[in-house]
């Protein structure tokens, strides 16, 4: 498998070993939007699963610092064989509610992220089946070799199989539907924290988890987070001294909070690409004024939108310098990323009208455009700077924004012509992206965020086979060949890596990571 599966032991992970601070903490913060739920299999987000990572544990998680994997629920792992992998359980780790934490919990809960209603089937890839050895000892059984079994895990968190049956919650809530289950919003897990209150939109409020097994270095009793969509209130707020921490903090306000004596703002590339994707399966768009055919299927109609877009505009009025242009799919850290791929098709209206008109549209034509509005930074600005852009080659971009709770959905009901899509990727490795957004629409997390419903057979055997390709030269460039492959047809069009900075008291001390998520064990308030 050549999966980095040394041996580990508990003792690696020394965040658990220091002595509790003294003096209890409120620790409050602030972000545009709200999490989707608390459902840990429901719905795919980052800040969700973030925020999932205070009152759950996975088997392993990633260090802070290092960003390598380490235990967590897991004490160690070995292979058994090549399609086997062995996880011994941590002892003594008791949910919130007190009861014990066993291996029946671990089996039931990487199966449920494998089901029908979960979201988080790319996580389970290359995952055949779950099995309890023991009370403390499961095995994973593979369908072939997976080099990033282990990033994928850090994903995929615990919670209780009797919890679940006793709230009819054995299934994750279904994103696309508006039927709710006991576990949208409720929790009970194993983590340092556990749900206190949630209103919806409103607050979400977590208090430490008396029964948790480890000994985190925070004197952080309570959390208290408030969405707040409007940049200016969430900046006011902060100042005021009513928020200790702002997750995304405007540009236009950081000159300002950056010279203030009581604040203080850290900044860092964000492993997360804004892009966005096009419908390119429907026969006809809804909305638009062309009829009998889709406009988005022609790759030079697709071009045209792509090389319409000033991006050094874009980076320089409205992201305020807080963007990294790109023209590939992921990130600089993500395994498989090359110059070549991150080379993007140049800025050209004149080009980008001439191939409208080669693929038989001069006078331009209408389109349908949506966006999410407090989901990613100044998401709203960028796609008004982008309709004006369109309308100066004749594409009439009709925009409707929404909030990241009715947002995602709707793009995955396959109802937007053209979206906007942010795509962080926790593992990594490109794999994550590709099979996510580009492979064709299948079972198992293919395509489950190809809300486009692009399709290519090259792409598509290029995916599988990475999936469980060993030799990582070969993988490699399988990954890269992908990534050039998404350019080359314009399946999506990139935009810009997020550069995010984080804005709090100087009375705080946080860990700045690429994911763009707090590690709960390591606040600090001062």
């Amino acid at each position: 498998m050549k999966l980095k599966l040394a041996l580990c032991s508990a003792a690696a992970v020394a965040v658990f070993a220091a002595a509790p601070t003294a003096q209890a903490k409120t620790f409050k913060w602030s972000s545009a939007s709200d999490i989707p739920t608390l459902d840990i299999h429901s719905q795919n987000n980052a800040l969700g699963n973030g925020v999932h990572a205070a009152i759950f544990d996975s088997l392993v998680y990633y260090n802070s610092s290092t960003f390598k994997v380490e235990p967590q629920l897991a004490t160690s792992w070995r292979e058994v064989s090549p399609t086997q992998v062995r996880f011994t359980l941590r002892s003594g780790v008791k949910f919130s509610d007190g009861s014990a934490l066993t291996a029946d919990d671990v089996v039931y809960s990487l199966t449920r992220a494998m089901s029908k209603t979960s979201n988080y089937a790319i996580f389970t890839q290359g995952i055949d089946k779950v099995v309890k050895v023991n009370d403390s000892t499961v095995d994973l059984i593979m369908k072939g070799s997976n080099p990033v079994l282990l990033n994928q895990l850090t994903e995929l968190r615990i919670m209780s199989k009797a919890w679940a049956e006793k709230n009819n919650s054995v299934e994750p809530k279904d994103i696309r539907t508006k039927d709710e289950t006991f576990s949208h919003r409720n929790a009970m897990g194993s983590g340092p924290y556990m749900v206190k209150e949630w209103q919806p939109d409103q607050k979400l409020v977590l208090i430490k988890n008396p029964n948790y097994w480890g000994n985190a270095p925070t004197n952080v009793t309570e959390i208290v987070y408030t969405p707040i969509k409007a940049e200016a209130t969430r900046v006011a707020a902060l100042l005021s001294g009513e928020l200790d921490f702002v997750l995304d903090p405007s540009p236009q306000d950081l000159a300002r909070m950056r010279a203030h004596a009581n604040l203080k703002v850290i900044d860092g590339v964000e492993n997360r690409t804004i892009f966005f994707g096009l419908d390119q399966f429907r026969d006809e768009l809804p909305g638009s004024n062309v009829k009998g055919k889709n406009p988005l299927k022609d790759l030079r109609v697709r071009k045209a939108l792509y090389q319409a877009i000033d991006i050094d505009a874009i980076n320089r009025v409205t992201m305020r310098g807080l963007s990294q242009p790109t023209g590939a799919l992921v990130a600089p850290q993500v395994n498989g990323w090359t110059e070549a791929t991150h080379k993007r098709h140049p800025y050209d209206p004149a080009a980008a009208k001439a191939q409208l008109t080669e693929a038989g549209y001069p006078a331009g034509f209408e389109v349908d455009f949506a966006c999410p509005n407090n989901r990613y930074i100044n998401d709203e600005e960028i796609c008004q700077a982008v309709t004006a852009m369109w309308a100066k080659i004749g594409v009439k971009a009709k925009l409707r924004t929404l909030p990241l709770v009715t947002y995602f959905p709707m793009i995955q009901r396959y109802e937007a012509s053209i979206y906007m899509l942010g795509w962080g990727v926790p593992t990594f490795d490109a794999l994550y992206s590709l099979q996510s957004l580009t492979r064709s629409v299948g079972t198992g997390g293919d395509g489950n965020y190809n809300a486009g419903r692009y399709s290519n057979q090259r792409m598509d055997y290029l995916v599988d086979r990475v999936k469980s390709e060993t030799d990582l030269p070969v993988r490699n460039r399988m990954l890269t060949e992908a990534l050039q492959l998404q350019n080359d047809t314009v399946a999506h069009i990139p935009l810009h890596n997020q550069v995010i900075p984080w804005a709090m008291k100087k009375t705080i001390d946080v860990v700045h990571r690429a994911d763009n998520r707090l590690d709960w064990r390591l606040i600090k308030v001062n």
